[in-house]
């Protein structure tokens, strides 16, 4: 199904769709169906990165001089030209990355309506006045952008993450440079063209691919560059943070081990449903997905066969068909990983049911495994204590609230907790007692509103600033303090 006259796909440096100077690109493959290239990309270099920074740096004094009105007409503009795509981006995004295509032109919409947020919450971010005993002085403050920041997005959700990034960042009067996963890099190329579209002038967004190892480093420890703001595994999320200048500041959204408690006077029906949402959606590949289950004693047994039941009839394939529930894994990467921890967890604890690679002429191309299911899960296993990132749950028997917060933060991520239950109090308590950045209450441990702040704590995020949100201008300005003397 190889295309041989398939497109290729440029960066946008300076204002101009440019080839790298490398002269080589790398295949963007349909993980549904291998032989299907969606693309070609640039395979940047350090001359690439360097363009991109000299470009954002020059943009940038022009830029934080436009009127903010005139900044949020770009994201509107920009948010317009994806909605009116949309259909279009969707077979796209689900093409390159996999997730079924409902879900697709969702995270197309939301990403319009992020862009929409900022453009109205950015005209009112300012800062504030101050009472002084002196009656010849005024003293307040002024938020002014930083400069040359860089955006650096997974592929899980490569369009709705770079907006949350890049709208709050151009917003406040910031230069950006993005760079996507190179596992899914053209909806964030059609990112970058909206906003082309919408009339951003040259410089202001810079778009780029390639290999980390080449061009990473450029990107962060550039002295030019003033905050880094990256999404994907903690240890590459650490590297960055330990390598940055003392000057830039980095927002990062890193790993997580999210933890669902069901409670004995759960909705059993209601917990199931949270656990698949949670689980399964994305096929397991969120940060934020449910991957740890605690369940009460004494109910569990009745937990687990109505959770059997539904995932037996989820349906698997491509995301191009209408009516699956999980597409492929991303990549070939992922899929090894996966089916290696779930080998691991057959040899730790009672496998209940999936896992296994899918076969015959739908899936041999493709990145396809089925939903699996671990009972009696200790807090040793390495299903319980690492972030496997598809759709493996782990059930861990607690006996009371106590032992389930216990085991619920026994972990080194803290990024998204939910737990079940009809008792108020452990509603409140729950809220207080779990170490996580995002606390859900009879919801699924996945999602976040646009204007709420999202992040982690512990090991899924530096805990400086947050992203979504208010949160998100805070991270892209500083603050001066003026006193001024009549």
């Amino acid at each position: 199904m190889s295309n041989p006259a398939t497109s290729e796909f440029r960066n946008h440096i300076a204002g101009e769709w440019t080839a790298s100077l490398s002269g080589r690109t790398f295949a963007n493959v349909n993980p549904a169906d291998t032989r299907d290239i969606v693309g070609r990309f640039q395979a940047s270099t350090l001359d690439d990165a360097n363009a991109a920074l000299a470009a954002a740096s020059g943009a940038f004094a022009a830029w934080r001089r436009t009127p903010v009105v005139q900044r949020a007409k770009v994201l509107t503009g920009a948010a317009a030209w994806l909605e009116h795509h949309a259909d279009v981006f969707a077979e796209e995004l689900t093409r390159e990355e996999g997730k079924p295509l409902a879900q697709s032109k969702d995270e197309i919409l939301r990403s319009a309506q992020v862009l929409r947020f900022y453009a109205v919450e950015g005209q009112s971010f300012s800062g504030e006045t101050f009472p002084s005993d002196d009656p010849d002085m005024t003293v307040h403050t002024q938020r002014e952008p930083l400069g040359v920041v860089t955006v650096i997005t997974p592929w899980n959700f490569p369009i709705s993450i770079p907006a949350r990034k890049i709208a709050p960042a151009l917003i406040a009067g910031n230069t950006v440079i993005f760079k996507p996963s190179s596992d899914a890099p053209l909806i964030g190329y059609r990112l970058t063209e909206a906003l082309v579209q919408a009339g951003i002038p040259a410089g202001v967004l810079n778009y780029i691919t390639g290999r980390a190892s080449e061009i990473g480093a450029a990107l962060t420890e550039a002295p030019v560059v003033r905050a880094v703001s990256f999404t994907g595994s903690t240890a590459a999320g650490e590297q960055i943070h330990r390598a940055v200048p003392l000057t830039t500041r980095t927002q990062m959204e890193l790993g997580g081990k999210n933890p669902l408690i069901v409670m004995d006077d759960a909705d059993l029906d209601r917990a199931v449903d949270l656990t698949i949402k949670g689980g399964f959606s994305l096929t397991g590949q969120a940060c934020t997905g449910t991957s740890r289950v605690l369940v009460m004693q004494n109910v569990r047994e009745a937990f687990t066969d109505k959770l059997l039941a539904k995932v037996k009839q989820l349906k698997i394939g491509s995301g191009r068909t209408p009516g699956m529930d999980l597409g492929p894994l991303a990549t070939q990467k992922q899929l090894d990983t996966v089916l290696a921890y779930i080998a691991s967890g057959k040899a730790e604890a009672t496998h209940l049911y999936g896992g296994e690679r899918l076969s015959g002429p739908e899936y041999d191309h493709g990145y396809y495994v089925t939903p699996a299911i671990f009972t009696d899960v200790t807090q040793q296993m390495r299903i319980c204590r690492e972030e496997i990132f598809g759709p493996v749950i782990a059930i861990v028997t607690v006996t009371s609230y106590e032992d389930a917060i216990a085991k619920a933060n026994d972990t080194e991520y803290g990024l998204s907790a939910a737990i079940v239950t009809a008792n108020p109090r452990h509603m409140h308590r729950f809220a207080e007692d779990i170490e996580a950045g995002t606390v859900k209450i009879n919801r699924t441990t996945t999602g976040n509103a646009i204007n709420a702040p999202f992040g982690g704590l512990k090991r899924s995020s530096t805990s400086t600033f947050r992203e979504s949100g208010r949160g998100g201008l805070e991270f892209y300005t500083q603050i001066k303090t003026v006193y001024r003397g009549i």
